[in-house]
């Protein structure tokens, strides 16, 4: 897990606040999560947002991939604080992909009705809040890869599926043989258990507490349900090349609330036997 160094923030923060203002952990770039502590019973907010603060002052939040430049950060408490955070930008992949099954690029009135109906089941079930201090403090204190192999695909790439251009890519690809076994990178509770959806296969979803969750895209098995509490470690499902691919991967994406961030910014490098690269 990285950190930012207090330094870098002092140099963004007026002299008054800077001698108030905590520590933070995290990323502070597109697509990165940041966290830090304040005195209990502190409100904060991020970019005008306001932000959970549990009981022991903890509080965290987000970049998207698109974030602006800067993002000011207020507390109100026992221990005020107001400095403007500057968010690193990015330079994304643009990638072609080109043999996916024409029907997942262009698809039909029938297969539009589907996918409407399947985006509203995984809106319903990243739009949960679940007040989960333990499961948060788990993950802010490190994730583990859900499966190792070569990194096939990155957070924010264009991809151009069938020479038509679509939606940034907003996960970590990693290409891994059909039944290679998916393990939680982190402690949740399953919000979302799906086998089949239509672009992204067999799908689960893991609330990590608080509007942080994990995504695990194009499984070819799926071994938990809706509602089950997972401990980090374990199985959850085997890789595959359900969907929208063409080829067996695991597609891992995470969200806090509304934005996705980058899982490979929350994780050791992928060990060097396994990367291919």
């Amino acid at each position: 897990m990285k950190n930012v160094f207090w330094s870098t923030l002092l140099a963004v923060c007026s002299p008054l606040a800077s001698a108030q203002c905590p520590p933070l952990d995290g990323d502070l770039v597109q697509g990165g999560l940041l966290w830090g502590s304040t005195a209990p019973g502190s409100s904060v907010s991020l970019g005008g947002r306001e932000l959970d603060v549990l009981a022991d002052g903890t509080f965290f939040g987000g970049f998207g991939r698109d974030a602006a430049a800067s993002a000011e950060l207020v507390i109100e408490g026992e221990r005020p604080c107001r400095q403007t955070l500057e968010v690193t930008s990015r330079q994304y992949r643009i990638s072609r992909v080109d043999g996916v099954p024409q029907k997942t690029v262009t698809p039909s009135q029938e297969h539009l009705d589907r996918i409407a109906r399947e985006r509203a089941l995984v809106s319903a079930a990243k739009g949960q809040r679940l007040q989960r201090p333990d499961l948060l403090q788990g993950a802010l204190a490190g994730f583990e890869w859900p499966t190792t192999g070569r990194i096939s695909g990155v957070y924010g790439s264009q991809r151009i599926y069938n020479g038509t251009p679509k939606s940034p890519h907003y996960g970590v690809d990693v290409a891994v043989p059909t039944g290679t076994p998916v393990y939680a990178p982190s402690g949740g509770v399953v919000t979302l258990a799906e086998p089949d959806l239509f672009y992204s296969g067999g799908t689960v979803i893991l609330d990590h507490g608080y509007g942080l969750s994990s995504s695990f895209l194009h499984m070819s098995k799926v071994h938990v349900a809706v509602g089950t509490e997972i401990r980090r470690g374990e199985l959850i499902g085997e890789v595959g090349a359900t969907g929208r691919a063409t080829g067996p991967h695991l597609d891992w994406r995470m969200s806090w609330r509304s934005e996705r961030i980058d899982p490979q910014l929350l994780v050791p490098p992928m060990p060097a036997a396994t990367s291919g690269q």
